[in-house]
């Protein structure tokens, strides 16, 4: 329990006999609702002269601490934190991370609008405010205890998704010009003023001239904070409201950005029914106002929280004739507007590009991840050159680059798959030692874009292995989604493997509300933790349930019916004595030939594919000793099977390969071969040798089948081949002739790319490795076709490929 000594200043207070309508209504109301409701203070009363001090006890005032300075990505993102850390670039001078994180320190215990209005409650005075003096004395004695690194922990953890992506703006005074800011200093009103000015609205409401409602609005918006949402509940600031709307056509661009300003300073409702007119007087006004204004007015629909598309699209549209003019800053903050917005013209896209290199420069480390940011939330792409023009940049200066930034690059190398290898070496440098201050959806997407990147660095992935377990409470199911798919994609178990799993695995059990609500992470939790040879039980259960499945296929936005199958495929190979859902029929046939469809496309679009099967073909003597298809089709991709008998000869497994019109060849016919002596002594040797037909009756007793045309014989020689040239040979449909043996070697040959291995390395992915696995546990023998072996093979004689496949298939089934 601690003592904090806030001091107030002059005002009202409690106990003061008249108090002003707008504090009057608001005593005793709770302005922060139930987030604090856990935590109690008890004001003591010490004097009763207006500078009069309070003893507030704090019960548990690691709550209060939590929310002082909220951000994600890194434990020192304050604002005043960024403008050092720039002022630093600028002069050159380093920043070690230990001064960072005191420094943060210090700026968090300062008294601040947010830590006031977080401490204000129903009960506690209008006026009262942290104490500088106490606070820092507070902070001193408990800066190193459990609490206070309690305190750190959970202010990691806490993300503002409107301010965070806005510190850019803090960095050059011109973004002051057109963007908001709302620690503007302005003439505070005092109460009774703003009761004066609603008193004048309801007097003089049908005189009132439209520069007079627009200055009304701005000197309300001066109000305290804390006296805000009773002004909005008031008729007399309603019936202002009014009026604006009744005028809104005698107002110019400025008076209306006057007012919107006035809107986000009071916090209006961004669902409110009168912005719609603003929205749309707006819309009018965009050929008249200039590009500062019009970034301004966009920066303040975001900034209250309010989608417009109407006016954005005009505004494109005035962007696409005076895209040149932009500056420099102009750009940044128009790009942060576009992925806000997540709405992107992409030709207005292309010539920003254009824009980016015009003044790659200038730019500095925040706002390139600024513009990636941007670019990744509106889906557009950036081409190779700027982003290694961007890697680059940061590899430059990787130390001071802030984790926020740092992320946001990442996802736009995630998003265009560039493989900047000096960036990636260096990120693998310094993330271990920024993981720990990262918060978990930080985490995550650092992560994800490794697996994305196919880039496996073990400290990165050990780094984050362990950071996980403590804090693993703060991850979303998103979250816990997509770090377990990176590892699984990645192949790789950290050195806490058992902790790690096992803590992502309770939390999974933990967040099955949420994951009702995103069907797809589950599935994608189960298949990360496939990969990885995890198997829970019940969780695999509840995904293959029919109302699981039927409630992933409505409420998931995107298809999952191949991660149903292959999820599926996969328990019925790896886990025997499972007992619990499967798939319908149904269902695994259409993901059957969804997958298959894919896959034939993929490998048929492949001219070293296409090589490789016909030369397989032609070595072993035909189509019918060589099939493409899935083996495991759950695993998304293609196989050429062969067989081989026991003495290493191919079989002609393969009947599919008998085209439809060789088919309609076929027809019954007299053999008309005469029973000599000669003959009967060769099929009476070839019987005791074990083969009791020579061929191949009909089912209805006719004559054996004959085709016009022999097809190509394959390597080597039985007396199947001597049947062969006797005419019987059989029909696809009919049962096997008794020289088919069964396959004492079925090889699974495997044309492989490096998209299946992680970056620079012979190690295999997440679902490759599995599908490997599964194959083995089949029975089959996989043979790899690598392609830094296969294709340099392609500009070679054929004889050299031949000899190449040969040895391949050959010496792998021995």
């Amino acid at each position: 329990m601690a003592l904090v000594i806030c001091r107030r200043f002059p005002g009202t207070f409690c106990g003061t006999p008249s108090q002003p309508a707008l504090i009057k209504n608001h005593i005793n109301k709770k302005l922060l609702g139930q987030t604090y409701e856990d935590c109690a203070l008890t004001a003591r009363m010490i004097s009763t002269d207006t500078r009069m001090a309070a003893i507030l006890q704090l019960l548990k005032p690691i709550r209060y601490w939590t929310f002082c300075n909220p951000f994600t990505y890194s434990a020192t993102r304050s604002v005043a934190w960024w403008n050092i850390r720039s002022y630093m670039w600028h002069k050159g001078q380093d920043s070690p991370e230990n001064s960072l994180c005191r420094l943060a320190r210090k700026v968090n215990i300062c008294s601040t609008s947010a830590s006031w209005r977080i401490l204000t409650t129903g009960n506690t005075l209008p006026g009262l405010e942290f104490s500088r003096a106490s606070a820092s004395k507070a902070s001193t004695l408990n800066l190193h205890s459990p609490r206070a690194m309690k305190i750190d922990e959970e202010d990691i953890e806490t993300f503002d998704s409107l301010e965070d992506p806005r510190v850019f703006l803090q960095l050059r005074p011109e973004y002051q010009l057109h963007s908001y800011n709302r620690s503007e200093t302005c003439q505070p009103l005092s109460v009774s003023e703003g009761e004066l000015i609603l008193h004048k609205v309801t007097v003089y409401q049908d005189n009132l001239q439209p520069q007079t409602i627009v200055d009304y609005f701005c000197k309300l918006s001066s109000l305290p904070a804390e006296q805000h949402p009773v002004l909005l509940s008031s008729t007399s600031f309603a019936l202002l409201c009014q009026l604006s709307v009744k005028n809104i056509h005698l107002f110019d661009a400025s008076d209306l950005i006057s007012i919107l300003k006035a809107f986000v300073s009071l916090g209006i409702p961004h669902s409110h029914s009168m912005l719609d007119v603003f929205e749309t007087n707006f819309c009018h006004k965009v050929w008249e106002m200039s590009l500062d204004q019009l970034l301004l007015v966009a920066d303040l629909w975001r900034y209250l929280g309010r989608r417009v598309p109407r006016f954005l699209k005009i505004f494109f549209s005035y962007l696409n004739l005076h895209w040149k003019d932009l500056s420099l800053s102009q750009l940044t903050h128009l790009i942060y507007i576009i992925g806000e917005s997540r709405q992107a013209p992409q030709d207005l896209m292309q010539k920003l590009e254009s824009l980016i290199l015009k003044y790659i420069d200038l730019i500095n480390l925040e706002e390139v991840g600024s513009i990636c940011l941007g670019f990744f939330k509106s889906s557009s792409s950036l081409s190779e050159f700027v982003m290694r023009k961007f890697g680059d940049l940061a590899c430059a200066d990787m130390q001071h680059l802030s984790s926020y930034a740092l992320v946001n690059i990442l996802k736009m190398f995630r998003f265009t798959h560039v493989d900047h290898v000096n960036f990636m070496k260096q990120f693998g440098q310094i993330a271990p030692q920024r993981i720990p201050s990262l918060g978990v959806q930080g985490v995550m997407h650092l992560t994800l874009a490794c697996s994305a990147l196919r880039f496996l660095d073990e400290r990165v992935m050990n780094a984050v292995a362990a950071s996980l377990p403590p804090r693993v409470a703060y991850c979303r199911s998103k979250d816990v989604a997509k770090i377990l798919w990176s590892f699984g994609t990645l192949n790789y178990k950290p050195p806490n493997a058992e902790e790690f799993y096992s803590s992502l695995i309770n939390e999974i059990h933990r967040k099955m509300l949420e994951f009702n609500r995103y069907p797809e992470h589950l599935l994608t939790c189960l298949l990360g933790l496939a990969f990885s040879e995890y198997f829970p039980v019940e969780l695999i259960d509840f995904a293959l349930s029919p109302g699981f499945v039927r409630l992933a296929q409505e409420r998931s936005k995107f298809e999952v019916t191949k991660e149903l199958y292959t999820l599926d495929g996969t328990v019925g190979i790896e886990c025997p004595d499972y007992r619990g859902n499967r798939l319908s029929s149904q269902l695994q046939q259409e993901g059957s030939e969804m997958l298959w469809n894919l896959a034939r496309r993929d490998m048929n679009s492949k001219p070293e594919f296409l090589e490789a099967l016909f030369l397989l073909e032609t070595m072993l003597g035909g189509p019918q000793y060589v099939k493409h298809h899935m083996i495991l089709p759950h695993t998304r991709s293609s196989d050429l099977e062969v067989q081989l008998d026991v003495n290493m000869k191919p079989l002609p497994f393969n009947r599919e390969a008998i085209p439809i019109e060789d088919v309609a060849k076929l027809r019954l016919k007299h053999v008309g071969v005469s029973l000599t002596d000669d003959l009967m002594n060769q099929l009476l040797k070839g019987k005791s040798k074990g083969h009791s037909q020579g061929e191949i009756e009909s089912d209805n007793g006719q004559q054996p089948l004959k085709l016009e045309e022999e097809r190509a014989k394959p390597v080597g020689g039985s007396l199947c081949n001597k049947v062969d040239r006797l005419g019987a040979i059989p029909m696809a449909g009919l049962s096997p002739p008794t020289c088919l043996q069964a396959p004492q070697v079925k090889l699974a040959i495997q044309l492989t790319n490096r998209n299946q291995y992680c970056y620079g390395s012979r190690d295999l992915l997440g679902l490759h490795n599995m599908k490997r696995r599964q194959l083995n546990q089949l029975g089959y023998r996989v043979v790899e076709l690598s392609h830094w072996e296969w294709l340099p093979l392609l500009k070679r004689t054929r004889l050299e490929k031949l000899a190449f496949l040969h040895e391949k298939v050959f010496t792998s089934a021995l």
